[in-house]
Protein backbone atom coordinates (compact mmCIF):
# COMPACT_ATOMS: atom_id res chain seq x y z
CA UNK A 1 0.00 0.00 0.00
CA UNK A 2 1.33 3.40 -0.93
CA UNK A 3 -0.20 6.86 -0.80
CA UNK A 4 0.68 10.04 -2.61
CA UNK A 5 -0.82 13.50 -2.27
CA UNK A 6 -2.59 12.98 -5.58
CA UNK A 7 -4.18 9.70 -4.44
CA UNK A 8 -5.11 11.10 -1.03
CA UNK A 9 -6.74 14.12 -2.67
CA UNK A 10 -9.53 11.84 -3.91
CA UNK A 11 -10.57 11.30 -0.28
CA UNK A 12 -10.58 14.96 0.79
CA UNK A 13 -14.35 15.28 0.32
CA UNK A 14 -15.16 11.83 1.67
CA UNK A 15 -17.98 11.70 4.24
CA UNK A 16 -15.81 11.55 7.38
CA UNK A 17 -16.11 9.65 9.68
CA UNK A 18 -16.46 6.63 7.43
CA UNK A 19 -15.92 2.90 7.62
CA UNK A 20 -13.58 1.07 5.29
CA UNK A 21 -16.50 -0.11 3.13
CA UNK A 22 -17.96 3.40 2.96
CA UNK A 23 -14.61 4.81 1.83
CA UNK A 24 -14.26 2.12 -0.84
CA UNK A 25 -17.80 2.81 -2.06
CA UNK A 26 -17.16 6.57 -2.09
CA UNK A 27 -13.91 6.22 -4.03
CA UNK A 28 -15.56 4.02 -6.67
CA UNK A 29 -18.56 6.34 -7.04
CA UNK A 30 -16.35 9.45 -7.25
CA UNK A 31 -14.20 7.96 -10.02
CA UNK A 32 -10.98 7.69 -8.04
CA UNK A 33 -8.13 5.71 -9.63
CA UNK A 34 -7.99 1.98 -8.91
CA UNK A 35 -4.88 2.56 -6.76
CA UNK A 36 -7.06 4.41 -4.22
CA UNK A 37 -9.51 1.51 -4.05
CA UNK A 38 -6.65 -1.00 -3.72
CA UNK A 39 -5.08 1.03 -0.90
CA UNK A 40 -8.39 1.20 0.93
CA UNK A 41 -8.93 -2.55 0.52
CA UNK A 42 -5.54 -3.14 2.16
CA UNK A 43 -6.59 -1.24 5.32
CA UNK A 44 -7.33 -3.11 8.51
CA UNK A 45 -11.04 -3.33 9.23
CA UNK A 46 -11.88 -3.41 12.92
CA UNK A 47 -15.40 -2.13 12.32
CA UNK A 48 -14.59 1.32 13.68
CA UNK A 49 -14.95 4.32 11.37
CA UNK A 50 -11.94 6.31 10.27
CA UNK A 51 -12.24 9.90 11.48
CA UNK A 52 -10.01 11.55 8.86
CA UNK A 53 -7.44 10.99 6.13
CA UNK A 54 -4.75 11.05 8.85
CA UNK A 55 -6.10 7.74 10.19
CA UNK A 56 -6.01 6.21 6.72
CA UNK A 57 -2.55 7.61 5.87
CA UNK A 58 -0.68 8.46 9.09
CA UNK A 59 2.04 10.32 7.16
CA UNK A 60 -0.47 12.64 5.46
CA UNK A 61 1.21 16.04 5.30
CA UNK A 62 -0.52 18.71 7.34
CA UNK A 63 -0.16 22.47 7.31
CA UNK A 64 2.68 22.21 9.84
CA UNK A 65 4.68 20.04 7.45
CA UNK A 66 5.14 22.93 5.05
CA UNK A 67 7.37 25.86 5.90
CA UNK A 68 4.75 28.53 5.27
CA UNK A 69 4.38 31.49 7.58
CA UNK A 70 0.86 32.89 7.26
CA UNK A 71 1.83 35.98 9.26
CA UNK A 72 4.08 37.16 6.44
CA UNK A 73 1.13 37.63 4.10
Amino acid sequence: MYWTLELASYLEDAPWPATKDELIDYSIRSGAPMEVVENLQALEDDGQPYESIEEVWPDYPTKEDFMFNEDEY
